[in-house]
Formats: C-alpha cells, sequence, structure tokens
C-alpha cells in the first residue's frame, strides 16, 4: 500500500511520521501510569484507581491510530503464498484488489464506529470520561486509514488511491445489499468461515479478512447488529490483561539495543561453549535466557541471528544450520515465561495468566533439553565444534557478573506474578523500566537514535498483534452466537470419547493450520472454539493452552508461512530453502515434547498445582 516515491508521498509520509510518534506517546504514557501504580501501592502505600483506565484508554487508541500507519506501509500481519510468483501485471491488479478490500473495512469501522459511539451513554467510573471518547478510536483510526488510503497505488496513476477509494465505498453498499438477498436462517458461522478463509489464502491483511468475513456473516441479520463489529473490536482491546503485551515488546526491544542480548550471548557461550558443538549449544541457551525476558520469538530469532550466525559460521558450522537452530530455539520465547503468546492464551480463554507461566517452564526446559540433544547428534556427525577450549573460571565469573542485571528479570517477572507482587501486566511495565535502566545505567548501549527506534518497532509489532485480536472479537461473538463451539463439542464426542485420542485429533488440526496461519491469528479465531470442546472432554484448560501454543509455534518453523525461518534467514543471510531442510530435526523433537505434554498432564499441572498462584 505504500505510494510511490516523490512530492506526491510526502504530505502522506508526514503524517504517518506524525501519526506513529503520538502511537509512542500513548504507549509510553500507558506504561508509565502502570509503573505509577505499583509504586504508589508499594512506595507510598496508597493504592490510585485511575491508573488502568487510563493505560486503557492510551492503549486502544494508540493501536487505532497505529492501523493506519501499517497499512499505509504495509506492515499488517498476513500470508504470502502466490502473488510473488505471478506477471507484473497481474500483481499490479492484486494490489489495487487489496486496496479495495481494506477501503471497504475501514468504511465499515467508520459507519458503524460512529454509530455505536453515539449509542453509547456510559462513562469509565474513575475518570468520568464517557465511554464514547475510547470508542471513538475505532472510528477515528478508520478515518485517517482512509485519507491514507487515497495516496497513488505503486505502479499506477496518481489518482488510483482516490479511485480505489470510491471503489471501496461503492463495495460497502452493494455488499450490504447483497447481503439483504441471503435468506434469514443462512449461516453467519458458514458465511464468516468461508469469507474470512479465501481472503486470507488471497492475502489481504489478516486483520481485514477477519473484519469483512464478520461483516458478511452479519450481513443476513438485522441492521443493528452491524454494530457488534465495532463494539466487541473496541471492547476486546479494553482489557488491562493484554497491555502485558505491548510492554513485553518494548521491554524486548529496548533490551536488544541497550546492549542486554550481546551480555547474556557472551554469557551463554562462556557456559557452554566447550561442549560438542559449543557455539550451537549456546545458541540455545541463549534463546533460554533471552525467553525470560522478551517473551516475542520473532524478536529472539532476528537479535540471535544477527549476533549468533556470523560467528558459528566462523568456527565452522554451515549458515543454513545456523539459521534453522536460531529459528527453532527462538520458539522457547513463547514456551519460558512471559511468553506472548501465553498472555494472548490466557486472555482468550479467562485463565490465570501466572498459572500458564508456572506451567510452562518444564515444557519449555524439556524443549530446549531436546535441541541440545539435536546439536550434540549433528556436531558429531558434521564434526561441529570438536576442538572447542573451555573458558576459564574467571572469564566464566566476569561474563555472570556483567548478565547478573539481565538474568534478574525472569526471575523479577515471574516471581513476582507468582507470589501477587504485581500482575502480568504490571510485571510487563516494570520489565520494561528495568530493560530501560540497565541499557541506559548499567551496560549504557542506549543513545537517543537507538531508543527512538526501538520504540518505533516495538509499538509496530504491538498493532501489528493487537488489532488481530481486536478483529477476532467479532469473529468469535458470532461463533458464539450461533453455538459453534458447542456444535463442534458434539461432533468431536461423538467421534470420540477419549481425552487422548481427542487432544492428538486437535494436536494434528492444529499443525496443519499453522502451516498457513500465523500463531496470533490462528489462536484468536481458535481459542474460543477449542477451549469449550477440550473442557467439555475432561481437559484442563491450562494444559491446552500450552499444547496449543507448542504446535503453533512449531507452525511458524514449517512452510509455506515458517515466520521464524524467514527472519533467521534474512537476518542470517542463508537461502530459506537451505533452512528449511536443515531444520526438520528440531522440528522432530519439538513434536516429541509436544506428545510427551499431550499424553502426561502432570508435565504441567503438577507444579501449577505446586507453585502456581
Amino acid at each position: 500500500m505504500t505510494p510511490m516515491p516523490g512530492v506526491t508521498a510526502l504530505p502522506y509520509r508526514l503524517l504517518v511520521r506524525a501519526l506513529e510518534t503520538l502511537a509512542v506517546l500513548l504507549m509510553l504514557c500507558a506504561t508509565g501510569v502502570v509503573v505509577l501504580q505499583v509504586f504508589c501501592r508499594y512506595v507510598l502505600n496508597a493504592s490510585l484507581p485511575w491508573p488502568e483506565e487510563v493505560a486503557q484508554f492510551c492503549f486502544v487508541w494508540a493501536v487505532f491510530l497505529g492501523m493506519a500507519v501499517l497499512t499505509f506501509r504495509d506492515r499488517h500481519i498476513a500470508i504470502s503464498l502466490f502473488v510473488q510468483r505471478l506477471p507484473a501485471r497481474t500483481q499490479t491488479a492484486h494490489r489495487v484488489f487489496l486496496r479495495v478490500l481494506t477501503v471497504i473495512c475501514c468504511v465499515i469501522l467508520l459507519v458503524h464506529g460512529i454509530d455505536f459511539m453515539n449509542r453509547t451513554m456510559q462513562v469509565m467510573p474513575a475518570i468520568r470520561v464517557p465511554l464514547r471518547y475510547l470508542f471513538m478510536a475505532v472510528p477515528a483510526g478508520s478515518a485517517i486509514t482512509l485519507l491514507l488510503l487515497t495516496s497513488p497505488i505503486r505502479g499506477l496513476g496518481s489518482q488510483s488511491g482516490i479511485a480505489t477509494l470510491a471503489a471501496g465505498i461503492a463495495g460497502y453498499f452493494l455488499l450490504r445489499q447483497a447481503g439483504g438477498l441471503l435468506p434469514g436462517d443462512a449461516s453467519s458461522t458458514a458465511i464468516l468461515m468461508i469469507v474470512s478463509m479465501l481472503l486470507i489464502f488471497a492475502e489481504l491483511p489478516v486483520v481485514f479478512a477477519l473484519i469483512l468475513g464478520s461483516f458478511a456473516g452479519l450481513t443476513p441479520l438485522p441492521d443493528l447488529m452491524m454494530v457488534t463489529i465495532t463494539q466487541t473490536m473496541s471492547g476486546a482491546l479494553n482489557s488491562f490483561t493484554l497491555l502485558a503485551i505491548p510492554f513485553f515488546i518494548l521491554a524486548a526491544a529496548v533490551m536488544n539495543a541497550g546492549g542486554i542480548t550481546g551480555r547474556i550471548v557472551d554469557l551463554a557461550y562462556h557456559l557452554v561453549g566447550h561442549f560438542r558443538g559449543g557455539l550451537a549449544q549456546a545458541n540455545i541457551v541463549t534463546s533460554v535466557m533471552l525467553a525470560g525476558v522478551s517473551g516475542s520469538s520473532t524478536a529472539d530469532a532476528s537479535a540471535t541471528a544477527k549476533l549468533m550466525v556470523p560467528e558459528m559460521e566462523k568456527y565452522g558450522y554451515s549458515r543454513s544450520f545456523s539459521c534453522a537452530l536460531t529459528a527453532a530455539s527462538s520458539t522457547l520465547a513463547n514456551m519460558i515465561p512471559p511468553g506472548l503468546g501465553l498472555i494472548i492464551y490466557a486472555a482468550l480463554a479467562s485463565v490465570s495468566v501466572g498459572a500458564l507461566f508456572v506451567g510452562t517452564i518444564v515444557p519449555g526446559i524439556l524443549t530446549a533439553l531436546a535441541l541440545s540433544v539435536v546439536v550434540w547428534i549433528i556436531s558429531v556427525r558434521k564434526g561441529y565444534g570438536a576442538n572447542a577450549r573451555r573458558s576459564d573460571r574467571s572469564a566464566r565469573w566476569r561474563s555472570f557478573l556483567l548478565a547478573t542485571p539481565a538474568l534478574c528479570l525472569p526471575v523479577m517477572i515471574v516471581g513476582g506474578v507468582r507470589f501477587g507482587v504485581f500482575t502480568a501486566t504490571e510485571a510487563g511495565a516494570m520489565a520494561f523500566v528495568f530493560s530501560l535502566l540497565c541499557g541506559a545505567f548499567v551496560y549504557r548501549g542506549l543513545t537517543a537514535a537507538n531508543l527512538s527506534e526501538a520504540f518505533r518497532d516495538a509499538v509496530e509489532d504491538t498493532v501489528a498483534v493487537a488489532v488481530i485480536i481486536a478483529a477476532a472479537a467479532p469473529f468469535a461473538w458470532i461463533l458464539t452466537f450461533e453455538q459453534t463451539p458447542q456444535k463442534i463439542a458434539e461432533w468431536l464426542a461423538a467421534l470420540t470419547g477419549n481425552r487422548i485420542y481427542l487432544l492428538l485429533l486437535i494436536n494434528l488440526f492444529l499443525v496443519f493450520v499453522g502451516l498457513f496461519i500465523e500463531m496470533i491469528a490462528a489462536m484468536v479465531i481458535l481459542v474460543p472454539i477449542l477451549v469449550p470442546v477440550v473442557i467439555a472432554a475432561g481437559v484442563d484448560p491450562l494444559q491446552f493452552g500450552i499444547i496449543i501454543v507448542m504446535n503453533l509455534v512449531i507452525g511458524a518453523l514449517t512452510p509455506p508461512l515458517g515466520v521464524l525461518v524467514f527472519t533467521a534467514a534474512r537476518v542470517g543471510g542463508a537461502p530459506s530453502t537451505a533452512v528449511f531442510r536443515a531444520i526438520l530435526p528440531f522440528i522432530l523433537a519439538q513434536v516429541a515434547i509436544l506428545l510427551l505434554v499431550t499424553m502426561i498432564p502432570q508435565i504441567t499441572l503438577l507444579p501449577i498445582r505446586m507453585f502456581g498462584p
């Protein structure tokens, strides 16, 4: 969606830069008031009533303003399957098609967002601000996005953006009329699923595919039902738990910019660098320690590939093997607290984040050990790291002392949540502040330039995740309205009454889904459907949360989507096809651990019973 270069694009770029800056300031404001809440509670012994509402208000506005930025820059999460292999003229036609569909989505959010905003009469109880100003973020963000969509389409004339805007507005009214032609008893769920899946595979960004699918599913119903789209979208983000996502992403970005990542890599090398395949083993240990700080697999894959892959190649490791290991070990960021996948599942399934954090520690460690065994076997066969020297004790102690501030962070996060010192969201805010202080005053790696860039990257990553969570809310509402989870539960119960067989079937289904759909998008679509199913079968939702996260991060290693493989290959400079071949043994190791977690629930539930909140 990026416009043509030149003078025409300058006003759009200035507007986008201003929006991006405003979104960053709003996100930092949300972080600041949450830190203030913790400070007042424990230092001043006074609890403030308003920080949660202010933080949620800032978060919702930052997300929908950020949506306009990501749309202009074409940075939304989407599946790339076939378009890049099409002729240039066909690709241009495809860009026009996607632009028109995006305009339709924004018109939906604008028209029905204003309708819902005007119907809202409540106020936010602590700050006494009418809720309509919170819900105004949806139509305001959509209106700004429409303005940006008037920009010319790359490869077409200067009026192409305005032409697609007109076509999209006409398309909205045509869809409204077409919905009236459907019979009143038409299945909203069937329409929703078919339209959404077709648009996702047509490479429309996932957020817009979900919005259009929900709109299509609601068209056979009375017009009043259309406000459900914007009502559920804004309501989904008006959640204090979800604020943990931007806070941990901010912490990871600051950690990378401030030099904390480099200290962790250095410590990992001094600890295990002398083993067979020592640098590869250090890669895994680095991912374990980074996972306890960032919670983001993509961030860890990028940071570790940048630091480790060139060094591994220097000592004889193949670049494809190094990138494959980096991608595989980066999945640990979602299996070891504070994994963002765990936080998203907790918000969607209404389960305890702290319990998930405790329950996933053993599966995460088992996965790391399985990857380490694979590294040892491959290193013996290929002669990797055979002559590595053991670091002396002083070098190990020096690297440990330098990394100690960074290692305190996961202890603070898990311990603080476990013992009720603060919530998962407050833990994220404190992790950000801790990373900021360490980067600025301990490691002294932060500058105004790299800190600003880290903030912008973090907000972009946050918005890409949050808008999908918001767009999945009307999707989930329609499924619930038509009792789809209950019907699926009845079908699966008729298929098999055995709990283990049911979980194995779901595992196969999730692995298949992970081939094509990004983890967060898959979770927001499937969690509302599958959680009632497994609960009805007697499966603990905490165990299932860890199972679904493990399944979907494995999907991030497999073609055609393979987000982590593409990230590691791009940063590490290896051909993605060679990396996909090299990663197969690591995928098999992770599948083996997944089966253990599925078959033996005590692996996850026993630690929760012993140490959980």
